[in-house]
Protein backbone atom coordinates (compact mmCIF):
# COMPACT_ATOMS: atom_id res chain seq x y z
CA UNK A 1 0.00 0.00 0.00
CA UNK A 2 1.24 3.62 -0.71
CA UNK A 3 1.17 6.09 2.37
CA UNK A 4 1.45 9.93 1.10
CA UNK A 5 1.25 11.76 4.29
CA UNK A 6 0.76 15.76 4.00
CA UNK A 7 1.07 18.67 6.18
CA UNK A 8 -1.94 21.13 5.62
CA UNK A 9 0.04 23.68 7.24
CA UNK A 10 3.68 24.11 7.93
CA UNK A 11 4.97 23.83 11.08
CA UNK A 12 3.01 21.04 13.01
CA UNK A 13 6.04 19.61 14.46
CA UNK A 14 5.36 15.99 12.95
CA UNK A 15 7.85 13.56 11.86
CA UNK A 16 6.46 12.42 8.44
CA UNK A 17 8.81 9.85 8.02
CA UNK A 18 8.15 8.05 11.77
CA UNK A 19 4.07 8.69 11.45
CA UNK A 20 4.15 6.58 7.73
CA UNK A 21 6.35 4.24 9.57
CA UNK A 22 3.70 3.84 12.53
CA UNK A 23 0.95 3.70 9.26
CA UNK A 24 2.29 1.07 7.33
CA UNK A 25 2.33 -1.51 10.61
CA UNK A 26 -1.02 0.48 11.54
CA UNK A 27 -2.40 -0.63 8.25
CA UNK A 28 -1.26 -4.61 8.15
CA UNK A 29 -2.82 -5.00 11.95
CA UNK A 30 -6.42 -3.18 10.96
CA UNK A 31 -6.42 -5.58 7.62
CA UNK A 32 -6.59 -2.69 5.17
CA UNK A 33 -6.26 -5.05 2.53
CA UNK A 34 -8.81 -3.26 0.35
CA UNK A 35 -7.15 0.06 -0.27
CA UNK A 36 -3.89 0.45 -3.32
CA UNK A 37 -2.77 3.55 -1.20
CA UNK A 38 -4.19 5.71 1.97
CA UNK A 39 -3.33 9.37 2.04
CA UNK A 40 -2.99 11.06 5.66
CA UNK A 41 -3.22 14.36 6.04
CA UNK A 42 -1.88 16.41 9.55
CA UNK A 43 -4.02 19.06 9.87
CA UNK A 44 -5.38 22.02 13.17
CA UNK A 45 -7.92 22.47 14.72
CA UNK A 46 -9.16 24.88 11.90
CA UNK A 47 -8.17 22.89 8.98
CA UNK A 48 -10.54 19.52 10.48
CA UNK A 49 -13.13 21.67 11.57
CA UNK A 50 -13.28 22.84 8.05
CA UNK A 51 -12.83 18.98 6.66
CA UNK A 52 -15.20 17.91 9.36
CA UNK A 53 -18.25 20.50 8.30
CA UNK A 54 -17.14 19.78 4.85
CA UNK A 55 -18.00 15.51 4.51
CA UNK A 56 -20.36 15.35 7.66
CA UNK A 57 -21.97 18.81 7.78
CA UNK A 58 -20.53 18.82 11.21
CA UNK A 59 -19.10 22.30 12.73
CA UNK A 60 -16.43 21.08 15.70
CA UNK A 61 -13.44 19.71 16.74
CA UNK A 62 -12.74 16.05 16.39
CA UNK A 63 -9.78 13.96 16.49
CA UNK A 64 -9.80 12.15 12.97
CA UNK A 65 -11.12 11.91 9.73
CA UNK A 66 -11.47 8.41 8.15
CA UNK A 67 -12.77 8.10 4.08
CA UNK A 68 -13.02 5.18 2.05
CA UNK A 69 -12.98 6.10 -1.54
CA UNK A 70 -13.73 2.87 -4.45
CA UNK A 71 -11.83 2.07 -7.06
CA UNK A 72 -11.55 3.94 -10.25
CA UNK A 73 -12.61 2.48 -13.20
CA UNK A 74 -10.36 -0.07 -14.40
CA UNK A 75 -8.38 -0.31 -10.97
CA UNK A 76 -8.89 -3.29 -8.45
CA UNK A 77 -8.37 -0.99 -5.40
CA UNK A 78 -10.18 1.64 -3.85
CA UNK A 79 -7.96 4.51 -1.08
CA UNK A 80 -8.23 5.93 2.00
CA UNK A 81 -8.05 9.13 3.52
CA UNK A 82 -7.07 9.94 6.80
CA UNK A 83 -7.18 13.87 8.33
CA UNK A 84 -5.50 14.08 11.86
CA UNK A 85 -6.06 16.90 14.11
CA UNK A 86 -1.67 17.13 15.41
CA UNK A 87 -2.88 20.43 17.36
CA UNK A 88 -5.74 18.45 19.71
CA UNK A 89 -3.03 15.78 19.74
CA UNK A 90 -0.45 18.12 21.26
CA UNK A 91 -3.16 19.23 23.81
CA UNK A 92 -4.44 15.92 24.63
CA UNK A 93 -0.93 14.34 24.99
CA UNK A 94 0.31 16.97 26.75
CA UNK A 95 -2.36 16.76 29.64
CA UNK A 96 -1.90 12.65 29.59
CA UNK A 97 1.26 10.40 30.76
CA UNK A 98 1.92 8.45 27.60
CA UNK A 99 2.04 11.96 25.72
CA UNK A 100 0.99 13.94 22.51
CA UNK A 101 3.42 11.07 20.48
CA UNK A 102 0.84 7.76 22.02
CA UNK A 103 -2.30 10.64 21.44
CA UNK A 104 -1.84 11.13 17.75
CA UNK A 105 -0.97 7.02 17.39
CA UNK A 106 -4.18 7.00 19.22
CA UNK A 107 -5.75 8.88 16.35
CA UNK A 108 -3.93 6.83 13.49
CA UNK A 109 -4.58 4.27 15.26
CA UNK A 110 -8.12 4.82 14.98
CA UNK A 111 -8.89 5.70 11.62
CA UNK A 112 -7.30 2.82 10.62
CA UNK A 113 -10.04 0.23 12.41
CA UNK A 114 -12.24 2.53 10.69
CA UNK A 115 -10.98 2.32 7.21
CA UNK A 116 -10.42 -1.71 7.99
CA UNK A 117 -14.36 -1.62 8.76
CA UNK A 118 -14.69 -0.84 12.35
CA UNK A 119 -18.12 0.75 13.52
CA UNK A 120 -18.31 2.80 17.03
CA UNK A 121 -22.18 3.59 16.94
CA UNK A 122 -22.76 2.22 19.94
CA UNK A 123 -21.01 1.84 23.32
CA UNK A 124 -20.11 -1.61 22.39
CA UNK A 125 -18.41 -1.22 19.10
CA UNK A 126 -16.59 2.06 20.97
CA UNK A 127 -15.10 0.06 24.19
CA UNK A 128 -14.37 -3.44 21.59
CA UNK A 129 -12.52 -0.30 18.50
CA UNK A 130 -10.59 1.05 21.60
CA UNK A 131 -9.76 -2.32 23.10
CA UNK A 132 -8.29 -3.21 19.96
CA UNK A 133 -6.42 0.02 19.29
CA UNK A 134 -4.87 0.27 22.30
CA UNK A 135 -3.42 -3.26 22.30
CA UNK A 136 -2.53 -2.48 18.55
CA UNK A 137 -0.45 0.26 20.29
CA UNK A 138 1.07 -1.30 23.56
CA UNK A 139 2.83 -3.58 20.48
CA UNK A 140 3.61 -0.84 18.44
CA UNK A 141 5.29 0.55 21.56
CA UNK A 142 7.36 -2.54 22.20
CA UNK A 143 8.73 -2.30 18.66
CA UNK A 144 9.72 1.77 18.88
CA UNK A 145 7.07 2.49 16.50
CA UNK A 146 5.40 5.51 18.75
CA UNK A 147 7.98 7.66 20.10
CA UNK A 148 9.55 10.33 17.97
CA UNK A 149 6.28 11.61 16.13
CA UNK A 150 6.20 15.15 17.80
CA UNK A 151 10.41 15.47 17.61
CA UNK A 152 11.87 17.47 20.45
CA UNK A 153 8.38 16.90 22.57
CA UNK A 154 9.81 16.50 26.09
CA UNK A 155 6.85 14.10 26.90
CA UNK A 156 7.96 10.49 26.20
CA UNK A 157 5.70 7.95 24.96
CA UNK A 158 5.36 4.26 27.15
Amino acid sequence: MKILVSQQKRGLGISPARLRRLAVWLAAQAGMQPFSSLEILLTDDAGIVAANRAVFGRDYVTDVISLAYPPLPGEAAGAGELILNVALAAREGARRARGPDHELALYLAHGCDHLAGADDATPQQRAAMRRRELAWLRTAAQRGLIGGLFPGCGKASR
